[in-house]
């Protein structure tokens, strides 16, 4: 009988710790529905990617600023040889050094006895024409 009487006892305690320490009106509405957390999740994912990309096309955009300042060793012209291989031209001073770059290492090829000017390649055809009289030439006017 005192085993009984106990036992409710602990039960009306446990109730009345359980009830001082549930928050009934915490929950007041039920999780959304499936399409809305989907649609929450998609555009969270969405919102992460764009910053990601935002943050990769920042990083290029300073690193080409950077590059662009006048240093003591600057890249003249580039040429690419290979997946992994190039030469490159670099003016040092008023020294042009012409160099093979390859995955892990660099080699000085030729030292330039008198600086070349670098030329910008043009596309072929193109010398000279605006874009009014390409449009016009394409659609036969």
């Amino acid at each position: 009988m005192s085993n009984t009487a106990d036992s409710s006892g602990a039960a009306a305690q446990a109730g009345t710790v359980a009830h001082v320490f549930a928050a009934p009106g915490a929950v007041t509405s039920l999780p959304g529905s499936g399409v809305a957390g989907l649609g929450q999740v998609t555009l969270a994912l969405c919102i992460v990617l764009g910053a990601i990309f935002l943050c990769a096309w920042f990083a290029r955009r300073m690193r080409n600023i950077t590059s662009g300042r006048p240093g003591a060793v600057n890249v003249i012209a580039e040429v690419r040889l290979g997946t992994k291989e190039r030469a490159v031209l670099l003016q040092v001073g008023t020294t042009q050094l012409l160099v093979g770059v390859a995955p892990g290492r660099v080699s000085a090829l030729h030292v330039l006895a008198e600086p070349v000017a670098p030329q910008t390649p043009a596309a072929p055809g193109f010398e000279g024409a605006s874009f009014k009289s390409l449009l016009r030439k394409s659609l036969g006017k």
